[in-house]
This record gives structure tokens, sequence and C-alpha cells, in this order.
């Protein structure tokens, strides 16, 4: 039989959008969670200080965080503020609000729509930008990261596609604590996906799973080992490049008439860590 490694589990809070943060935190804990990726729009901007401990209380860890606003420009989801410079002050003010919860955690962006079409100019601005923000995030002991989108929402959330682009942007950027948010969603069916996973190596900084079908909305994802990605050589090579954290189901379910969303979301947790556990042992598989 072949040795099989442990893993961490985690669930982000898209995965629940329905459920408030309290909800999520409990709910996660009771079954079996390791870690949460907080979505900042669930949480109170009064209460933060007393939110966040929870977390650790009911002893999960932070995989990542999702701002209220994460693109460097606007998007379809994150349409204000315009200015670039402002949008990222308002990512800082998330990295901020987080306080002593912000140490070791990789705080979610990606870039936007080109204005007029034009990706050059988003890939110019990126860089000084993401400087100044992965610079303000180190002296508070965070990350910054960088995440892929597939090519089904090109021109609507983001102009970097493919995971090699977004290591090039982060080798451009070149801060330490800036690096990749790697979604099997969103990279699945680029070219030689296995190779360039591997090749990330230490600038994975967390990992995100669903599963794919035909997508019949901007929300349309399903629980891993539902669909049609090839989950066990994905995380096969995510293991492979050395990231050791947790593998964190994100899963959006909106605008559907199947909506996940709007059934048994416990089921769905319980479901996606059956799938997620069937993968991980096939990719380990003699």
């Amino acid at each position: 039989m072949a040795n099989v490694p442990p893993y961490g589990f985690g669930i982000s809070e898209f995965t629940t959008w329905p459920w408030s943060f309290e909800d999520d935190v409990e709910r996660y804990a009771r079954l079996g969670a390791d870690a949460i990726e907080v979505c900042e729009f669930k949480l109170d901007q009064a209460r933060i200080p007393e939110q966040l401990p929870v977390i650790g209380e009911r002893g999960l860890s932070i995989s990542s965080v999702q701002p209220v606003v994460r693109t460097l420009f606007p998007s379809q989801s994150q349409s204000e503020p315009a200015d670039v410079r402002v949008r990222m002050d308002r990512f800082c003010r998330t990295i901020d609000s987080f306080g002593s919860h912000a140490a070791g955690v990789p705080f979610v962006t990606n870039s936007g729509i080109a204005p007029d079409g034009n990706i050059q100019y988003v890939l110019d601005m990126a860089v000084p930008q993401y400087r100044r923000v992965a610079d303000y995030a180190a002296e508070r002991g965070a990350q910054v990261a960088l995440e892929p989108l597939n090519a089904a929402i090109m021109n609507v959330e983001s102009v970097i596609w493919t995971l090699e682009q977004a290591v090039r942007l982060v080798e451009a950027v070149d801060r330490p604590n800036f690096g990749i948010c790697l979604d099997t969603w969103n990279v699945w069916q680029n070219a030689g996906i296995v190779d360039a996973i591997v090749a990330s190596g230490e600038r994975t900084y967390c990992v995100q799973v669903s599963d794919w079908r035909t997508p019949r909305s901007f929300q349309d994802r399903l629980v891993p080992g539902d669909g049609e990605i090839p989950l066990p050589a994905l995380l096969r090579a995510i293991h492979d490049s050395g990231y050791r954290g947790p593998y964190v189901v994100e899963i959006f379910s909106g605008g559907v008439p199947d909506s996940l969303w709007e059934g048994d979301l416990e089921e769905v947790v319980r479901r996606s860590r059956a799938g997620l556990d069937a993968a991980w042992a096939a990719a380990f598989a003699a």
C-alpha cells in the first residue's frame, strides 16, 4: 500500500455563503476542518477584534483572507472604488484590521479588468502597486497571494489566466512575501499545468480546491470529485512542489437552478471532505 501523507482540510467562507461568520467557525470546527479561509464581507467591522480570536479558540487556523476589495483594478464583482491606489489602500486596511492575526497569513488579490482591454497597462501598474502593498504587508508579518483566474472570467475579474503568467508577475514584483494563490478550478486547463505547479515551489502560499463543469453562470463550481478536474495529478504536483499548507474547499454556486448554496451546506462540506480524501489517496496510490 502506498504511503499517503496527511494533509490539512480547510473551508472557504465562500463555500457556505449563506451562513454567518459565527456559524462558519462553529460548524467548520464541528465538521472536522483544520483551517478557514476568512471572507472579510462576513465580518462585523466594529467587532473584528472580538470575532477573530474565536477561530483559534475553535482549533482552526486562518488559511487565507479574501478582502472586501481585493482586485487591483475594478472588476465585475468589485467595481468600486475606481482608483487603483485607493483600492490598494483599502486592501491594506484589511490587513490592518486583522492585527496580530495577520501574521503569516496570505491576503488574496487578483488583477481586475483591463481598461479598454489594455492588459499591458494593468501589468505595468501592478508592479509598483503590489510592491507597495507587499512592503506594507511585510511590516505586519503578512503575505500577499496573487490568484490567476480561469479564462472563463477573463475580462470580467482578471487579465491573468495562467499560473505561468502569475509567476512572471510575482517575479517582477520581487518581494519575498508576494506569491501565489493556487485554485484548481482556475488553472486546471492551463497547458503544462503539472510542471508549472511543481516549478512554482515555495511561491505557493495557499491552495483552493473545487471541481469543474461547463459553467452556466459566473458562480458554478462543484464539490471535489463531482466534475472533470484531474484532482489527483494536481494534488500530487502541489505536494511535490513543497507546499504543506491546508487544502481549502472554495465553491461558488450562484445563478444556477441546482445551487449548492440553497441546499444542505453541512452535507456539502462532508461530501467535499470525502471527495478530497479520495483524490488525495489516489494522488499517492502505488
